[in-house]
């Protein structure tokens, strides 16, 4: 059976959607991100301090390709977008679902951006991240849920009836 492997932007709701969906399927959950925080000692933001944007991607990059799993849902962190080789091995063994969110409604949901661990480049605004990082995700996806304006459970039975052929196979 593949894995269900989540991307959106923070605050898409990515590890929320993901404990709740596995329960509906009944798969295994992997938040990649805690597997990170678990692996380095660190929390993503002072990764993020200590190695810098590129050195950050790269461990999360190591993290996603490590991953070894089957019947699991799987969390990304949303800048793993940024390394599509790592999102690309995840794929052998699994399909990519882009939880898609407005700007508006990401905005509302997201606290403070330093704290959470976002990569973000210099000189760059959430909306510059934002526009950069749609086009990459759709890119990426196997599937696209629009999820705006739902509860968290209609949000995962969306996902699920949207992914339903891919978990007969």
């Amino acid at each position: 059976m593949k894995n269900i492997i989540l991307m959106g932007m923070p605050g898409a709701g990515k590890s929320t959607l993901g404990v709740v969906l596995s329960k509906k399927i009944g798969y295994g959950f992997i938040d990649s991100d805690s597997v990170i925080v678990a692996r380095e000692g660190k929390r993503l933001c002072e990764l993020i301090e200590e190695l810098g944007n590129e050195g950050f991607l790269n461990v999360e990059a190591k993290v996603n390709s490590a991953i070894c799993a089957s019947r699991c849902v799987i969390s990304t962190g949303g800048s793993a977008v940024y390394r599509a080789d790592a999102i690309n091995k995840m794929k052998e063994n699994g399909i990519v679902v882009y939880l898609k969110l407005s700007y508006e409604e990401i905005c509302r949901r997201l606290g403070d951006l330093k704290t959470r661990g976002v990569v973000l480049k210099q000189g760059f605004t959430f909306r510059d991240l934002f526009d950069e990082r749609v086009p990459l995700y759709e890119a990426l996806a196997d599937y696209t849920v629009e999820l705006d304006g739902n509860s968290i459970e209609e949000n995962a039975e969306k996902i699920r009836r949207e992914i339903e052929c891919e978990l007969t196979e």
